[in-house]
């Protein structure tokens, strides 16, 4: 395969393969998309959710963290996003406040994640899924939330 070349505008170069961990959040988020909106029992997302293209290149265990952790721990989420969000969680659409979720939720327990690359997957969410601008707004709050969630990641990671 050649490599492209230097002029070669963005839109053109081939795009790099999902990640296992990245096709696991993006198939959470339409998970969680579903739970939002319909509230319809975890179990039954979770089964629709396997049968969806793609799934078998997922992380499994990430995807199921992501998705029953969230459902399971909806409101403490909102409890930490609440402090940096402008309005309810549950006034949000329902893709920015399902990446949030998945954000907040990686920066809580996946501490194997660096909190730049929790907050970066779920900005690259955001992009994919989202309003135009809903990428800016999940970056500055899970950025905030950052700060509570791993005070000294974040502290070591910024100027002095």
């Amino acid at each position: 395969m050649n490599a492209p070349e230097k002029n070669t505008p963005a839109a053109e170069k081939p795009a790099k393969p999902k990640s296992a961990r990245r096709r696991a959040r993006e198939i959470a988020l339409q998970g969680l998309y579903e739970w939002l909106v319909s509230g319809t029992e975890a179990g039954v997302i979770d089964a629709h959710m396997r049968e969806q293209e793609g799934f078998d290149k997922a992380d499994r265990a990430h995807f199921d963290a992501l998705l029953h952790g969230c459902i399971a721990e909806a409101a403490d989420l909102a409890g930490v996003l609440a402090k940096f969000v402008d309005r309810k969680t549950t006034e949000l659409s329902p893709v920015e406040h399902g990446v949030l979720m998945i954000g907040a939720y990686e920066l809580k327990h996946c501490i194997d994640i660096p909190y730049k690359v929790a907050i970066n997957e779920a900005v690259e969410l955001a992009k994919s899924f989202g309003g135009t601008d809903g990428h800016k707004y999940v970056n500055g709050v899970l950025d905030k939330s950052a700060v509570d969630l791993r005070p000294l990641e974040v502290q070591a990671a910024r100027p002095r």
